[in-house]
């Protein structure tokens, strides 16, 4: 098997599907230094790509990289033989994603690597039946993508372990945080965490513990600020496993183990309040608000990256 080049540079890259998840895939790719290709349907989407990528690389002063970003309208006009990596990005719909999967294993070179960016679908059910799973990974990247460095490099249980490990080292070059998911489980490893804590945050509203603000500056300005420090694994070295271990067993038997989604959720779902996107979900959204908190969380965002600076891969700014 032809492994994947250790970095991105000298790359050709192709992210399937330009919406706000692609376009931020993109900007993350050419980064990197890596000649990227969007394919998307939509002309507007295509038309805005190029701007949008050129303000997503100005926080490295990396915008001339944008020029390196092109897009087309169909898989039929990408020049394949060219195409080191795919990253797809399109809906969340399974099927949809096993039939784009079939056309890149008919249509892209033997070298090529193909990844999917599903957030909850195991690369091996998009890949089932196909014949080159020894090549095919999960890349999950995280909303921003360009602004939350971490990406999961998922392996399926026929891929082959090096070409894990070389897509790890070409995201190091993307000046990314790869971790290596090592066993296909739904959720991956984040999202798996982010979930676990997601039910108990919501088993407390339900049972009137806490609001939903109390809950989220709970997170905010307790534990969750201490993890732009260490991870809950290297935490509990800082405070002591004897200390850990003892509030465990006391805590453990009374957290929340639904295994449905909490009515605090559920009611909203129902009632059509599902965030942003419709106006109003555990907060109230009219545009004027959203717009400000995109804003102040885009910001945050980046003075996080500022404050990690010194512990994320470097980029090369050679060309």
């Amino acid at each position: 098997m032809t492994l994947l080049p250790d970095h991105p540079r000298r790359t050709h890259a192709l992210v399937v599907g330009a919406g706000t998840m692609g376009a931020d895939v993109a900007i993350v790719l050419s980064r990197g230094g890596a000649r990227v290709t969007v394919v998307d349907p939509s002309q507007s989407k295509r038309s805005d790509l190029h701007a949008h990528v050129r303000a997503g690389l100005v926080q490295w002063s990396l915008q001339d990289r944008a020029d390196r970003v092109g897009a087309c309208a169909a898989l039929a006009d990408v020049d394949w033989p060219a195409v080191d990596l795919v990253v797809e990005c399109i809906p969340e719909l399974l099927a949809a994603k096993q039939t784009l999967f079939a056309h890149l294993v008919q249509m892209a070179a033997p070298h090529t690597v193909l990844t999917s960016n599903s957030s909850s679908f195991p690369i091996s059910h998009i890949a089932q039946g196909l014949p080159t799973q020894e090549r095919m990974l999960g890349l999950h990247f995280f909303m921003p993508a360009h602004l939350v460095p971490l990406v999961e490099v998922v392996l399926g249980p026929h891929t082959d372990a090096a070409q894990a490990e070389r897509l790890c080292s070409y995201m190091r070059g993307c000046g990314s945080v790869p971790v290596l998911v090592r066993k296909d489980k739904p959720g991956f490893l984040a999202n798996r965490l982010q979930h676990a804590l997601a039910r108990e945050a919501f088993a407390m509203i339900d049972e009137g513990v806490a609001t939903a603000e109390d809950v989220d500056a709970a997170v905010r300005f307790g534990f969750g600020f201490r993890y732009l420090a260490a991870g809950p694994v290297l935490q509990r070295d800082h405070a002591g496993l004897d200390v850990h271990c003892a509030a465990a067993a006391t805590m453990y038997p009374s957290l929340s183990n639904r295994t449905t989604p909490a009515r605090a959720l559920e009611d909203r779902v129902a009632a059509g309040r599902l965030g942003m996107k419709t106006g109003g979900g555990f907060y109230d959204w009219p545009q004027d608000r959203k717009d400000v908190e995109r804003l102040r969380y885009d910001r945050l965002l980046q003075q996080g990256l500022a404050l990690l600076a010194d512990e994320l891969p470097p980029l090369d700014k050679s060309e």
